[in-house]
This record gives C-alpha cells, sequence and structure tokens, in this order.
C-alpha cells in the first residue's frame, strides 16, 4: 500500500469590492429612498424629517474608518508588518460591511432627496438638502470602506516558495 500525497494547504484569495455589488446596494437604496417619501404620504400624517444627527453620523463613521485604513496601511504597507489573522479578517469584514451599507444608505438618502425635487411642501427643501448632506456621507463611508479593505491587501512574498 502506498500513502496518500500529502495535502496542500488550501490558498484563498479574497476579490476586492465589485462596483457592480456596491451598484446594485446603492440602486436599491435608490428606489426604497424614493419610495418612502410616497408611502409616507399616503400612509402617515407627515413624511420623515432628516435631521443633522444622520448626515454627522455617517461623517462620523466615514471619519473612523479613514483612520482605521490609515493606521492599516502604515503597519502593512509601510512598516511591512503583519496583522494577526483575526485582526485582518475582522477589518475587511467591517470594510466589506461598511461599503454595502454606506452605498444602501447613500442612495436611500439620494432617492428621498430626489422624491422631493419640484414638490411645494412646507419643509421640502429642507428635507432635500438634508438628504444630500447625508447621501454623501453614506458615498463617503464607501469610499472609506474601501480605502480600509486596500489597506488590508498583503502582496505576496516573493521570497515566500
Amino acid at each position: 500500500m502506498s500513502e496518500p500525497p500529502p495535502e496542500e494547504e488550501p490558498v484563498g484569495r479574497l476579490r476586492p469590492t465589485s462596483a457592480g455589488v456596491l451598484t446594485a446596494w446603492g440602486v436599491t437604496g435608490l428606489l426604497a429612498g424614493w419610495l418612502l417619501h410616497f408611502y409616507a404620504d399616503r400612509a402617515m400624517d407627515a413624511a420623515p424629517i432628516v435631521t443633522w444627527a444622520q448626515p454627522l453620523a455617517l461623517f462620523l463613521v466615514a471619519a473612523i474608518l479613514g483612520v482605521t485604513a490609515r493606521a492599516t496601511w502604515r503597519t502593512v504597507q509601510v512598516r511591512r508588518e503583519r496583522l494577526l489573522p483575526h485582526q485582518a479578517v475582522n477589518r475587511l469584514v467591517l470594510a466589506r460591511a461598511c461599503a454595502y451599507v454606506g452605498a444602501l444608505v447613500a442612495g436611500g438618502y439620494l432617492g428621498y432627496a430626489l422624491s422631493w425635487v419640484g414638490v411645494s411642501a412646507e419643509l421640502a427643501e429642507q428635507r432635500a438638502v438634508r438628504s444630500l448632506v447625508a447621501a454623501l456621507g453614506g458615498a463617503c463611508v464607501v469610499a472609506t470602506a474601501l480605502l480600509l479593505e486596500r489597506a488590508c491587501r498583503v502582496w505576496k512574498d516573493p521570497d515566500a516558495p
């Protein structure tokens, strides 16, 4: 009897977040935000008001992701240190989740803002402007999440077998 050949360690690869998936999340959010206005007009007494807290929270999340991306990039690319496996996975999961949710939220606020264009309601302009600022905050979340994902990228060591 011959011994079975030694099993090779599987090599896994994680592809970067696809623009198509982010676009799909953004379009889904856009439709949901657009429909929210019309649903609220028919089923509720008033459409939701966008306060400054929502866009500020999105910009805060984007800032935190940006700081994390910069620290990760410095560790991996500048100092050439390796992250612990659980740290790398946690940051990649955080980056991907924030990119998807940021696209959904940006699309949702953009759709909500667009639904107020041409409407002569009392707070229409305020809702549109604040929603546009929140959509920009969501786009910043997507951008910094993609930067964090990119910062986690480790290039193959040429000396490795």
